[in-house]
């Protein structure tokens, strides 16, 4: 303003040519203002588009607080949360500094679950819902021509073969009984592939070699393994642990589970882990005993329920669920065993948090900062997925994969992912 009115008095003092240059002057500085002010808010979008690109479209959050970005404390709620009528969820809109609107969000609200947490070392004991196909290959036929029955099915790596001539399959046994008892006669099979099911017709080729009829193909009806349980809820039992499905290593895909058990695992020492070698928990497993069974295993992890006596003997501290918002990075601490049946805490750095990450085990990285466990596994190793991760007081993740490049680093799911299907 004061700079305005200089111009003006001068416009009224000088001669033309001079009023001119003044006139001049005047649009430069105009357009200067212009320029700085377009850049300003450009700046201010550029920066609302980098915080709504990071920040999550969706939290829980505990009844009646206040929703803060623990990695962001520049972001706040801007108003009140307003409820959009269709579900028990309400909206809020966060803000850079209660200034700039950068995301409309959803916050469904929760009392805050509290649960117990382990870092205890378990076995797997699944027995599959059907038989899962490993492989085909070729019969031999009495004329010495070599075909595939099961190819010529349209049977593939990866299926699931649930009925045969309409009797549920739970065994390999099973299995092999109907097609050797088929007399040569086509068998109707009920196969789900990746959750779609349909029906197919074997057609059994009698092997000279074996002597029996033979469908071409490998299965496999149970998997077995050692992983570490992540937090328990006391009031009900449930558990969850891994923080990642159990998948078939000669197919990958997910196993279905028909029934399971968590049993007890003595951990007798590590194979230390180096850069592209995985390490691993060495332990076995305690001969009838049983902590629990094992009914789901989804790709947050696998879920149980421990049985009464397993209950009874816990003394595990425990801790409230954190937030996905909750996080941020910096120290943080992993319980996890790595000799014998008793966890220990170690210490971590989260490096990373990805809040709107979709995929359910790949939310954090992490990195192993304890000496004393680098010392002994090199950072990560394969047993130690579902690992609790402890931060300000919460639990807020499990361990899931290590980066085989770097042992010491690797990934963490959010616990609220692993407790949302604990507690459906």
């Amino acid at each position: 303003m004061l700079l305005q009115r200089q111009i003006i008095y001068l416009l009224r003092t000088v001669t033309q040519p001079e009023r001119d240059t003044v006139m001049q002057l005047r649009r430069k500085i105009s357009k200067i203002a212009a320029i700085m002010l377009s850049a300003a808010m450009i700046g201010a979008f550029g920066t609302a588009g980098y915080y709504s690109g990071k920040l999550p479209d969706k939290v829980r959050s505990e009844n009646g607080r206040t929703l803060k970005i623990a990695e962001y404390p520049e972001i706040s709620c801007c108003g009140y949360p307003v409820s959009d009528g269709s579900s028990a969820s309400d909206h809020v809109t966060l803000s850079i500094f209660g200034a700039i609107p950068v995301k409309y969000v959803e916050v469904c609200e929760e009392e805050t679950p509290v649960y117990a947490a382990s870092g205890m070392p378990f076995g797997i004991k699944l027995l599959m819902k059907g038989v899962m196909v490993t492989g085909t290959a070729d019969v031999e036929a009495e004329n010495g021509e070599k075909v595939c029955p099961a190819e010529d099915a349209g049977i593939e790596k990866g299926d699931i073969i649930c009925l045969a001539d309409g009797v549920e399959v739970l065994s390999n046994e099973k299995l092999q009984s109907i097609i050797s008892g088929s007399g040569g006669n086509k068998i109707s099979l009920r196969i789900d592939r990746g959750g779609r099911e349909f029906t197919t017709e074997l057609q059994p080729v009698y092997s000279g070699r074996s002597g029996s009829w033979r469908g071409g193909m490998w299965v496999r009806d149970s998997i077995a393994g050692i992983g570490t349980m992540t937090f328990i809820n006391k009031k009900t039992g449930s558990f969850a642990g891994l923080g990642h499905p159990i998948c078939d290593a000669d197919t990958g895909e997910l196993v279905p589970v028909s029934s399971g058990e968590a049993v007890p695992v003595e951990v007798s020492g590590t194979k230390r882990g180096e850069k592209g070698i995985p390490g691993e928990l060495l332990g076995t497993f305690r001969r009838g005993e049983k902590l629990g069974d094992l009914s789901v295993n989804k790709e947050s992890g696998v879920y149980g329920r421990l049985s009464p006596e397993t209950l009874d003997d816990l003394e595990i501290k425990e801790y409230p669920l954190g937030y996905r918002q909750d996080i941020k990075r910096g120290d943080a601490e992993i319980y996890t065993t790595i000799k014998g049946s008793k966890p220990k805490s170690y210490s971590i750095e989260i490096e990373d948090v990805d809040y709107n990450s979709d995929d359910s085990a790949k939310n954090m990285v992490i990195r192993i900062t304890d000496p004393e466990l680098l010392e002994a596994t090199g950072g990560i190793v394969q047993g130690m997925s579902g690992s609790p991760v402890i931060q300000d007081g919460k639990l807020i993740g499990a361990v899931t994969h290590v980066f085989v490049a770097d042992p010491t680093r690797g990934y963490a799911i959010f616990a609220e992912n692993m407790a949302s299907e604990l507690e459906r």
